[in-house]
Parts: structure tokens; C-alpha cells; sequence
């Protein structure tokens, strides 16, 4: 039996985009909170988010930023591309000026078109703030404003990196500054490890060396389950428990692949009340393909013709790789093989598993590189 109609898609297999069940973050999502809540000072006033592609750091960013909202915060929510700092100061700063400033519009009188006993005055309207002033100025004034209902100004700052050092060391100065004077401010950033690493060693970049710092990993099994029903569910479908199993273990604890095998398996048979085993199978192969175009190409990209061969080294084991045999199959000493592991640990392609021991960092790496090895062989 089917729908009448068909069923919206709950899942969202696009980066960025909050997915329709945000699990396996609440602790995460606590602290923060709790740094809102305690004042300024407390440490989780500064936080940053890192992780592998995919697993949920501007999603992160999104339920900070609502969790701010919440609590009657304001958010300027920025990237960290190319005139960052200038979109605050022009945009998003200005706007909530307008909003929150009760003399932001003023009216008065500009002349008079006829004699006073007809009482005929003609008005003009001024906007303040339409003189860009500042960052730390417009800072100060909204954080002035806001103070009064005892909230303050979340900023957000997504894919972190050096390419815009001047910008970052601009943005860090005014917040270190808000800091320092006990202002109602708070700052997370997100980015690739190996990106926050590089920027946080800056000089000028103390309080992000100070800030709290969080690795975002997979998510448990039951978080999994729980992402995967509850959305197919409130959507007005139904899974059994074999469908969901086999969504599950293809997911593999990854956030971004978690939405892309429900995504590709309610599109299946998108008017069926049921999610069948079959679809769930599909989706799941169907999600791997799409994986190998969205993730592990982009991923590769950068990687050198070493970094490429270390990682092909690895893809002979079905499990973690011994350091010692992933030397011995590049013909290499052990401080080249060293050298070339902290490069793709930093890349957020590998990580270590116990000592001398390394695993892919993305799911069906493994499985890519030998696939396309064979093709390109």
C-alpha cells in the first residue's frame, strides 16, 4: 500500500545543513552552554570545534548558534573567507544596531514649508550607524545595549584558517579586548585540525590558544539508531529492525554518511510506508558511490604523490596498519614513515589506534583507495 502522497525527505546529505536529529553532541552542546551561563571569564567562552569532512563542525556551529538564540543572545555568523571582517562591520554589526538600539531612528524637523500658524513642517528620518565604525566600536556599543536583559553577542566563525591570518588576528584583538573587559562575548570557531593548529601558533592569536578545544569523532551505535528512526518515524514512515541495522552499520558512526544513507534510502520508494531491507541495502551502496565523490576525492586532493602512496600502504590491511609494515612496503626508514604519518594524522585522513598502530580516519577510505588503485593500475 502507498501514500497518496509523497513523503517529504527528513534527511539532509548536504554539508552544513543541520540534520533533522542532532546526536551524540549533548555534552558538547552543555558546556557551551554552561560558558553562556557562567559569565564572562569562564573559559568555554572561546571554543573550537575540529574534526575530519563530515563529521558535523559547522553543524555544530548551527546548534551553538540556536542554543545562544535561545537565551536571548544575538549571533553573527560568519566564514572565514575573504573580507570576513568587513561583512561584520558593514552587514551583520550595522543591522543588529538597528534592531536593538531604541535611537537608531530618529526624527526631526528639516524645514518648514510654510508659515508656523498653517503648521505645516516637513520631517526627515536619520538612521544611526550608517557611519561604519569600527569592529570594537560596534562590538562595544551592541554588547552596551544588550547588557541591560543580561545577555551578550555570539560569534561564529567557520572553516578557520590561514589564509586569512589578517583577518583572524583583526577579529581576535577586538575579542580579546571584550575579554579582558569582562563584556557579555562569546566566540566558537570550527575547522580542519591542521587548519587550527596553524592559526592558534600565531602570535597574535593568544585566546585561541586558550580556547577550549574539541575533536569532533563518530557517534555511538545507539545515537545512530535513534538519528535514523526517529526522523523516519515523525516523517510518517516506518523501518523494522533489520532495515535499520543495515542503515546503521553503513553509516559507520559518520555524521555526514548517516544522512546520506537515509537520504539515498527513503528516495528509493520514497511513497512506501515501509523502509524495506532492500532499500536500506541500496541506499547504503548507493551512499558509498556518492561518499567517494563528495568526501574521499575532495579529501585526496591536496594529499602529495607520498601522502598517496603511505595511504595505499595502509589500504593492503583490512585493519589498522603496523607502522613498521607500512615501512617496509614504501622501502623507507622509520623517520620518513614518522614524517609522513604526522602529515596525514594533521590532514585528518589517519589517526593512530594504539601505539604503532594507524587507521583510516573516513569511513570507506579503505575500500576507495583500492578501487581506484585497481582503475588507475
Amino acid at each position: 500500500m502507498g501514500y497518496a502522497g509523497r513523503m517529504r525527505n527528513p534527511f539532509h546529505a548536504s554539508f552544513g545543513v543541520s540534520p533533522p536529529l542532532l546526536v551524540g553532541r549533548d555534552e558538547l552542546l552543555e558546556d557551551f552552554v554552561e560558558a553562556l551561563e557562567d559569565g564572562p571569564g569562564s573559559a568555554g567562552r572561546a571554543t573550537l570545534y575540529t574534526g575530519a569532512r563530515g563529521t558535523g563542525k559547522t553543524v555544530m556551529l548551527n546548534a551553538v548558534e540556536d542554543r545562544a538564540r535561545e537565551r536571548g543572545w544575538v549571533v553573527v555568523s560568519e566564514t572565514a573567507t575573504p573580507g570576513f571582517v568587513s561583512r561584520m562591520t558593514q552587514q551583520h554589526l550595522p543591522r543588529l544596531l538597528r534592531d536593538f538600539d531604541p535611537k537608531a531612528v530618529q526624527r526631526r524637523m528639516s524645514g518648514v514649508s510654510a508659515p508656523l500658524n498653517i503648521g505645516a513642517l516637513t520631517w526627515s528620518t536619520i538612521e544611526a550607524h550608517v557611519v561604519q565604525a569600527g569592529l570594537r566600536n560596534q562590538l562595544e556599543m551592541l554588547s552596551d545595549l544588550l547588557a541591560e536583559n543580561r545577555t551578550g553577542v555570539l560569534i561564529t566563525l567557520d572553516e578557520v584558517h590561514q589564509n586569512q591570518i589578517e583577518e583572524l588576528r583583526e577579529l581576535a584583538t577586538v575579542v580579546q579586548h571584550a575579554f579582558r573587559e569582562n563584556r557579555e562575548l562569546a566566540f566558537a570557531g570550527a575547522g580542519l585540525a591542521a587548519s587550527i593548529s596553524d592559526v592558534v601558533n600565531d602570535d597574535v592569536l593568544t585566546f585561541l590558544r586558550r580556547a577550549e578545544r574539541h575533536t569532533l569523532g563518530s557517534v555511538a551505535r545507539a545515537d545512530v539508531e535513534r538519528a535514523f528512526r526517529e526522523p523516519i518515524y515523525a516523517a510518517g514512515r516506518s523501518i523494522g529492525d533489520q532495515a535499520l541495522q543495515i542503515m546503521v552499520d553503513g553509516a559507520r558512526g559518520y555524521p555526514f554518511m548517516l544522512q546520506l544513507v537515509g537520504a539515498q534510502t527513503w528516495r528509493l520508494n520514497p511513497e512506501a510506508a515501509e523502509i524495506t531491507v532492500d532499500d536500506a541495502t541500496r541506499g547504503v551502496a548507493r551512499a558509498r558511490r556518492l561518499l567517494g565523490a563528495l568526501v574521499h576525492e575532495p579529501a585526496l586532493s591536496t594529499a602529495s604523490d607520498i601522502d598517496k602512496s603511505f595511504l595505499l600502504a595502509m589500504a593492503q590491511d583490512d585493519g589498522p596498519s603496523k607502522m613498521a609494515d607500512i615501512q617496509q612496503r614504501l622501502d623507507v626508514d622509520v623517520n620518513y614513515a614518522s614524517q609522513y604519518r604526522l602529515r596525514l594524522i594533521a590532514a585528518e585522513l589517519i589517526h593512530p589506534t594504539r601505539r604503532g598502530y594507524v587507521d583510516f580516519a573516513l569511513p570507506y577510505l579503505r575500500e576507495y583507495l583500492r578501487q581506484h588503485s585497481a582503475i588507475d593500475a
